[in-house]
């Protein structure tokens, strides 16, 4: 974010939702709005691409309780959808249900997946992708948001930094964690040439941080900062 749009200005928009965070339709106050009523330039509209990873027989991360990363990826990514489809936005959902993009014979399932929401990418002409997914680790200590950014495209970084940023101002308060580039083994973001970022938005591996993305209140938070900031660098960027 440049000095014009900071902290204290996103601040000040993100004031403007509901206290609640229950319903869309309350979410949109009147700077929100003019900030964000669309994600284009000019005549220009760019779409945004939200990705819920894992789907189907692919369950992701499990939790200790069973809980599947798959299921809070797509209720996260819904509840995004939602916000910026009433900003105005062009949204595309990589999926909307609990599936896996590929053939049940298919010996390389994941590989037919991948593939499959890299095509709905390229087929959304001009966009900015953002995957949804939650993290997992041995120790449970560990908690917190995290991003990481393709290096096919520099706007990528300035995306996934604004991201980081406004979750640590707004939610958590006490992440320290920075950006990181992803390697060849994030796959969708080795391959995209579009600003693309991949956002980790917790551990499962943490009680603590389990039990808050289980709640749909926490969830409608984490997807109010990710849809205004995305289409906060959309008006500055693009």
């Amino acid at each position: 974010m440049n000095a014009k749009h900071g902290p204290l200005s996103f601040v000040m928009r993100f004031a403007a939702f509901s206290v609640a965070i229950a319903m869309v339709s309350v979410w949109l106050g009147s700077t929100v709005t003019k900030t964000a009523s669309s994600a284009g330039v000019g005549n220009r509209q760019v779409a945004i691409v939200i990705d819920a990873g894992h789907g189907g027989i692919d369950g992701g991360a499990v939790a200790d309780d069973g809980t599947l990363e798959k299921d809070l990826n797509l209720a996260l990514a819904r509840s995004v959808e939602r916000v910026l489809a009433s900003l105005g936005a062009s949204v595309v959902m990589t999926r909307t249900e609990d599936v896996m993009f590929a053939e049940p014979s298919s010996m390389h399932k994941k590989l037919d997946d991948l593939t499959h929401r890299i095509g709905t990418v390229e087929s959304a002409g001009e966009c900015v992708f953002v995957s949804i997914h939650m993290n997992k680790f041995p120790v449970q200590k560990y908690s917190g948001l995290q991003v990481y950014y393709s290096k096919n495209n520099e706007e990528s970084k300035l995306l996934a930094d604004a991201i980081q940023g406004a979750a640590a101002s707004l939610i958590q308060t006490d992440n320290t964690r920075k950006t990181k580039a992803a390697g060849d083994e994030i796959y969708l973001l080795s391959k995209l040439t579009c600003p693309a970022a991949l956002v980790e938005c917790g551990f499962l591996s943490n009680p603590e941080e389990l039990e808050l993305l289980k709640t749909e209140e926490y969830r409608n938070k984490l997807a109010a900062v990710i849809a205004v900031t995305v289409m906060e660098y959309i008006n500055q960027v693009k």
